[in-house]
């Protein structure tokens, strides 16, 4: 089985990718590590394997990108006030959720949008954080329960 053209996986998992980036860097960053994203798998995608899931393979690296961002990030740079939440006309109901899952731990935050927006297995959830099954087992139940106790 050959792989499809990079623009049907791109046209097919953009929704995703954006929304696991926006959840794991916040409004203001998530353009730039989508794009990275797909520069990144559209370089690598030759080497994809045909049985690998291309959804699961794209979400790890947007992962990666994010993480990359956050690391880069960590310098302290002063600003009057920074907007948590991208509004654009979204119920107050949706920013209470980003704010929420903004204010987790980075490996809950990662475990939880990889799987409910990622709609990834633990399994691929483990691999994709770097951890064992279990431990992203244990994230994404300890971030959900946060979050319930938060909303």
């Amino acid at each position: 089985m050959s792989l499809p053209p990079f623009q049907t996986l791109l046209d097919e998992h953009a929704d995703d990718v954006w929304r696991s980036v926006r959840a794991m860097v916040g409004a203001q960053a998530a353009e730039d590590c989508f794009q990275e994203t797909f520069l990144a798998a559209l370089s690598a995608y030759p080497r994809l394997r045909a049985d690998s899931s291309p959804r699961a393979w794209l979400l790890t690296i947007a992962h990666n990108k994010a993480i990359d961002h956050l690391r880069r990030a960590r310098r302290a740079t002063p600003v009057a006030e920074i907007d948590a939440v991208d509004d654009r006309g979204a119920p107050e109901r949706d920013r209470a959720v980003w704010n929420a899952v903004a204010a987790l731990p980075p490996r809950q935050r990662a475990a939880v949008t990889l799987r409910y927006i990622g709609d990834l297995s633990h399994r691929e959830i483990a691999a994709a954080i770097g951890c064992s099954e279990e431990a992203s087992r244990r994230s994404l139940h300890e971030g959900l329960e946060t979050l319930r106790s938060r909303l």
